[in-house]
């Protein structure tokens, strides 16, 4: 058919005007799927033949690869925008043993290839893989950087080349020369949770999850955080000039780090993350900052996984101790219901080993099968469970998860499930003094898949939302003799000897609770410092698994216990989640118990006691706590922030002290609390930072509900408010809401 010229123009138009859009469309997908990538695909690191750079906008650290093929070494570490170095040339990168032998980054090293990395947390780096041909190792290098912050996060794996088995010891993760003087004598070295100060060469321990070297002559310093287990934490300042390390405990030490690596087995660390900042003469400033923005937002703490934060637990542990049965815990429940509670615990006296008719009304007692003793709960613990529920409030129970008695089934089926000590008897780490009939189970064995399908079955079969796993499974928080820890079995399957064993038990404890939460995505997983293995013992390794951590046993009545519990959420919380630190034991029932509620309400509100002793309107004054904390997570989230409040420092007596629990990423608002220990003074200004400066707040007191005055954040931050509180021993809540 013949087709004139202008219907030949018009359609060919037609199609030009279609494929102009066409290739439009086209281009704006490409140019969405590029950018999309940007954004799934950081460019935090970049290299060359001779470096890698890492750089997030905040952070920058290069690190030398000398031609490509030798040796590796950090050579310069700065702040975006500041001339400052905080390196020394030529830092060694990492320290280790093998064999006998130690190598540095400054070894033989042949740099086999660097490729882009990621994790599920928005980090983004590089893994550099090296060999060292005459060892027949090769080791793969991580680091990892995060949006907007001064962080570098790293770890190590280890892949045996050989024929033959290695020896891995004295693991220095990162290994940096810090340009000061030399010897630390400007700088201080904040440790014990970075609430301690210490002059000159440091070695750090379990209690040094965070240690901080700040340099006061120069106003800036380096942040050193550990994610290494309980007492395998080292991380040390000035041993030798300029030299900071963090990793694994050195053969040397009474938890000498050690991992055997089988032909063809590869072998990763721990995570470690170092940090700087400058400008400033108040490292806090930097721990309630950058520090507690990275725990928070990227290290992948529990917490983050449940969406809903319990804010008042009870534990029938104190005044009841074992001594539990159906008919006491339903009446303890009903009074507790009463008093606001939202979960509650039954602690140890519930269970019975199989073949005895009932359990012993004592502590250490039918420990290891895990079976209901019907003689106290008569339809087992689903129908007081039940009861509860129709109560309101969520069942939880205690179970030792690495313990068994003399009587237990599974104890006289499974000897070879349990540690071995020093002599190669059958051990106990928990406590010397009833080593005969109490055990401690090895989790180098399949005692790790019993315990697990105990739990699981628990879990199911009575709806828990709460499981407190408790006792010593390394080392003991009440044995000072070091030689009791661990498993000195040379049989047991996935440890080769006493030393191998240390890590290797943590390690698989943390597992079992992520097995746990994939069966019970929500249950909130309690590890107590027993478990952690020294006494009020938390760190980053237990708050990536577990949700929280029983940190201690305050029985005295307030004030003094009151002012335990503050003291404690203050020595802890400025570089772990608040809501993460279980303090018990304040009771319901002591006639100060409103002091310690306030007091609770800065870290995780758990509370024992018999509430059956209160009156009617005291349940109902303890219930309106119970219920404003409820309103103040759902409306600022607080159970996710704690700062400490300006002007204020550890909690003692004779003074004034406080916690503010502000959303410092809404800037909506939060709580503080504010209280006076024995002061003589009875009034104090309070300013309140981490709000927004040019929005307006109002200040609400608790239980009124009263507004006290409003103000910008930035008058809070500078100018502040009044708090008087006339008795000696007293405490006060505030509101603070952001007015839309």
């Amino acid at each position: 058919m013949k087709r004139s010229k202008k219907n030949i123009e018009d359609k060919d138009s037609a199609f030009s005007k279609m494929a102009g859009i066409s290739c439009k469309i086209i281009f704006f997908a490409v140019f969405l799927f590029l950018d999309m990538n940007i954004v799934v695909a950081q460019t935090f690191a970049k290299w060359d033949k001779q470096s890698l750079t890492l750089d997030n906008g905040v952070i920058r650290r290069v690190i030398q690869l000398g031609d490509y093929h030798k040796g590796i070494v950090s050579g310069s570490l700065k702040l975006a925008g500041d001339e400052q170095e905080f390196l020394m040339p030529d830092s060694e990168e990492f320290y280790f043993n093998l064999d006998g032998k130690a190598f540095t980054g400054l070894a033989d090293w042949n740099v086999v290839s660097i490729t882009n990395t990621n994790d599920e947390n928005k980090g983004d780096g590089a893994v550099v893989i090296l060999e060292l041909p005459s060892l027949k190792l090769k080791i793969g290098v991580t680091y990892l950087l995060y949006p907007k912050l001064p962080i570098i996060r790293k770890k190590i794996s280890f892949t045996n080349l050989g024929l033959s088995e290695y020896k891995l010891e004295s693991l220095d993760i990162e290994n940096l020369l810090f340009k000061d003087s030399g010897t630390g004598t400007s700088c201080w070295v904040l440790n014990d949770y970075a609430r301690q100060k210490s002059l000159g060469s440091f070695v750090g321990n379990w209690y040094d999850p965070l240690v901080v070297v700040h340099d006061e002559t120069r106003s800036l310093g380096f942040v050193l955080g550990n994610e290494a287990p309980g007492v395998m934490k080292r991380t040390t300042a000035f041993l030798k000039p300029n030299k900071l390390t963090i990793g694994l405990t050195h053969s040397d030490q009474s938890f000498g780090f050690r991992k055997w690596i089988k032909p063809g087995e590869t072998w990763e660390s721990p995570l470690v993350f170092s940090g700087v900042y400058s400008k400033t003469n108040d490292p806090y400033t930097v721990i309630n900052g950058s520090v507690n923005d990275f725990v928070r937002k990227y290290m992948g703490i529990r917490l983050n996984n449940i969406s809903e934060k319990p804010t008042f637990v009870y534990n029938t542990w104190y005044p009841f101790r074992t001594m539990l049965n159906d008919t006491l815990i339903r009446d303890v429940a009903k009074a507790a219901s009463e008093c606001g509670v939202q979960e509650f615990v039954l602690d140890d006296g519930w269970q019975v080993n199989i073949g005895s008719s009932s359990s012993k009304e004592s502590w250490g007692n039918n420990y290891g099968d895990w079976k209901v003793d019907e003689a106290k709960f008569p339809g087992g613990l689903k129908p007081t469970f039940d009861y509860i529920r129709s109560l309101g409030m969520k069942p939880g129970l205690w179970i030792s998860i690495g313990s068994a008695t003399n009587n237990a089934k599974v104890f006289k089926d499974h000897p070879e499930w349990f540690i071995k000590d020093y002599a190669q008897r059958l051990g106990n780490l928990h406590n010397e003094t009833n080593s005969s009939t109490f055990y401690t189970s090895c989790f180098g064995t399949d005692w790790f898949d019993y315990i697990k399908e105990v739990i699981v079955n628990l879990v199911n079969e009575n709806g828990l939302a709460y499981a407190k796993l408790d006792l010593s499974v390394v080392t003991s928080a009440y044995i000072n003799n070091d030689s009791i820890s661990g498993c000195y079995a040379t049989d047991h399957p996935f440890h080769k000897d006493r030393e191998e064993s240390l890590l290797v038990i943590y390690n698989r404890v943390l597992e079992l609770f992520d097995d746990l939460h994939r069966e019970a995505p929500s249950l909130f997983i309690d590890c107590t410092f027993e478990t952690a293995g020294k006494l009020q013992l938390m760190d980053y390794a237990i708050a990536k698994h577990a949700e929280g951590n029983w940190l201690s046993n305050f029985e005295e009545a307030a004030p003094i216990g009151s002012l335990r519990v503050r003291q404690m959420a203050w020595w802890r919380s400025p570089i772990l989640p608040a809501t993460s630190l279980v303090i018990g034991n304040q009771a319901l029932d002591d006639p100060g118990f409103e002091l310690s509620m306030k007091s609770l309400a800065g870290t995780l509100p758990i509370v024992l006691g018999d509430p059956r002793k209160l009156s009617a309107q005291k349940r109902a004054s303890i219930k309106s706590y119970a219920d404003w904390l409820k309103t103040m997570q759902k409306k600022y989230d607080f159970m996710t922030f704690r700062q400490d409040l300006p002007g204020f420092g550890e909690p003692q007596e004779g003074m004034w002290d406080g916690f503010q629990r502000i959303n410092s990423d809404s800037h909506s608002g939060g709580i503080v609390g504010v209280f006076r220990q024995g002061a003589a003074e009875n009034n104090r200004t309070i300013t309140v930072n981490h709000l927004d400066l040019t929005a307006l707040y109002q200040l609400k007191s608790f239980p009124e509900g009263n507004i006290v005055i409003e103000m910008t954040g930035k008058d809070l931050a500078e100018k502040g408010f009044h708090v008087k509180l006339n008795k000696k021993y007293d405490g006060a809540l505030f509101e603070i809401e952001r007015i839309k």
